[in-house]
Order: structure tokens, then sequence, then C-alpha cells
């Protein structure tokens, strides 16, 4: 029986940020431990850690982790040191929300007026394990309230990686999955690959296997064909940031999938936290969209699939519309369209 997942861990000492790196999978399962800004950052930025959640928490024990070296090393330039700390993990990645409100979260917690760099950052320390724990916990709420739109015997398809792998728990859209296997009840996925960098592949559908889900991998390219043959009954996917009016923001390909399921008729549902949405933002067109480099489209595992010197567009991610989310999913149940989420 294989362990249960933890993409992200904070030891008890809180002197490091551990991770799986998952650029290394499906070859090799590797815990890598974070102890300095630069390797947090490059970390996020290179995809060793990824899927909003786990970003969030990840962001905060990193910053944790810093603020009891700061209390250290460098009393005297904490607040320096913090403030530098926190706006580079921000800027790491700006499409996933939940890495900026977790760090601001950590950041004020150690506000402790008067207080020692030590005891501050104690008081960091702690606010990052409560995200890292309610992390946890929000993902056993998403599998609950988004088992009552499955039921046992269906077929799902997923774009990206919204599982254990992507958050410190079950996952956002696959949560529902692993709690209706926990049950004995039969869920099967059809995962697409998710191009360029393959998560669905890469990573869905490792994990998947690993807990003894059914799951069949296919090319993003397939998704129209196999939507049309009527084995899919339902779209679960995950979310980076959902606006105001319910547009959601997810990993490249996500828009087209829904497009596609409405199409078919088949019901679109968008699984993410509460931290994911962002009533600030009124709707789609206000999100900044992560644009990442052209090697990422011209090769494959260090193998050229392009010229090199053609020109590359690759966005990290798209928007969906709201008007092609069939409903959402997170900690605090299930919503129906219209959406309309306030601060």
């Amino acid at each position: 029986m294989n362990q249960p997942l933890s993409a992200v861990t904070f030891p008890d000492d809180g002197c490091e940020l551990r991770i799986i790196d998952q650029t290394r999978l499906p070859g090799a399962l590797v815990e890598l431990a974070l102890t300095t800004l630069p390797e947090m950052v490059d970390a996020i930025q290179s995809l060793r850690v990824r899927g909003a959640p786990a970003l969030g928490v990840a962001g905060a024990v990193g910053l944790a982790v810093l603020a009891e070296r700061a209390a250290i090393e460098g009393p005297a330039t904490f607040d320096a040191d913090m403030a530098t700390a926190a706006t580079a993990l921000r800027s790491a990645r700006p499409t996933a929300v939940n890495l900026a409100w977790a760090v601001d979260r950590v950041l004020a917690a150690g506000q402790v007026g008067g207080a020692s760099p030590t005891v501050r950052a104690t008081a960091m320390r702690t606010e990052a394990s409560t995200i890292l724990n309610d992390d946890i916990a929000m993902c056993a709420r998403i599998g609950v309230s988004g088992a009552t739109l499955l039921r046992s015997g269906m077929t799902v398809l997923t774009h990206c990686n919204a599982g254990a792998l992507a958050t410190a728990g079950i996952g956002t859209a696959l949560a529902p999955i692993y709690t209706l296997h926990a049950r004995g009840e039969t869920i099967r996925v059809y995962a697409n690959e998710t191009r360029p960098l393959l998560q669905g592949a890469r990573l869905t559908a490792w994990e998947l296997d690993r807990a003894g889900v059914p799951v069949t991998l296919i090319t993003d390219g397939m998704a129209a064909s196999v939507m049309r043959s009527g084995v899919i009954d339902a779209v679960l996917v995950g979310a980076d940031r959902i606006a105001a009016n319910g547009d959601v923001a997810n990993k490249i390909g996500t828009y087209g999938v829904a497009v596609l399921a409405r199409h078919h008729g088949i019901p679109f549902y968008v699984l993410a936290p509460r931290s994911t949405l962002d009533p600030h933002t009124p709707h789609g067109d206000g999100m900044e969209i992560e644009m990442r480099e052209a090697s990422e489209v011209r090769a494959m595992g260090g193998v050229a699939t392009a010229p090199g010197h053609v020109t590359v567009h690759n966005p990290a991610f798209d928007v969906t519309p709201a008007a092609l989310v069939t409903a959402i999913v997170t900690d605090s149940g299930v919503f129906h369209p219209p959406y309309h989420f306030t601060a």
C-alpha cells in the first residue's frame, strides 16, 4: 500500500520547507529540503512545487523558515529581510492568488508590536502551520461536497493536476474522486496530458495510478473525440484564481475543454479553495497571466521538437468565462451561477 502523498511539509523544528520535486516525476519520487530564499523562489518558478494551494502553503512555510533564520542571524535587519522575502515569494508566480494570500497572512502574523524578532518568527511559524493544516482540511471538505455531484460508475475528464501533488491534502479537483474511492465506489478518470509540461501525464496519471484509481491518459487533442464518444460524464478542473463574477484562471487548455464540454452537454465543474476566490478582481480580463519560457514549447525532455529560432507564445494559464462553468465547489460548499463572490 503506497503511503499518502505530502507535496509540501513543515518539519517540527521549523528549519526547512520540504517539497516533492515534481520535475522528477514520474521517474523518481524525490523530496527537497529548502532553506534559502533563492532555493524557494527557484522551486516555485521551476515548478518543482506547483498547484495554487500547494504554492500558498509553500510560500507560507517558506517565509516562516526564513523568519526563523533571520531572527537568529540578523535581528537588526529582520523587517527588511522579511519585506524582501515576501516580495520575492509573492512575485515568483503571479497568477496563483493563493501564493500572495498565504505570504501576506504569515507576514501579518509577525507584526507583533514591541516583540522581539524571535517572538515574531514564532508567531509566523504558527500561522504557517495553521495554513498547512487548514489546506488539508479544506481538501477533505471539497472532496465531500464535490462527491455530491458525482455517482459511482461515472467517468470524468481532468486537465492538468489538481490532486495531492497540488495541495497539502488530497487535492481539489481530484478530492471527490479520492473521497468516493475511499468509500469503495468506482470513478474512472480520463486525464488530459496537459501540454506543454505534461502535468496531466507526469503527475495526475501517476498519482491516480499510485492510489489505485482507474485512469486513462489521452493527449489534449483527443478530448473532443472522447467527449463525442459519450464516455465522459463530467469534467473536473482546479483553479489558480477565480474572479468575483466566476471567471476562472486555470492551466492553459482549460478554456478549450470547457468549450468542448458545453458543446457536448457535459457538466464542467471547478473545484478550488475559498482562498482562490479573488473578489477584488471583477472579471477574468483583470487577471495577470504568467508567460513562460519558449524552451518549454520548442523542446520536450531536452529533445528539440521545433526550430530553435521559431517564435513561441507560451501562456501558463487561460481564463474560462463563468458562463461555461456548471458549478464551483469550494470548502464552503457548491455554488451555482450566477456567481457573485464578495470579500
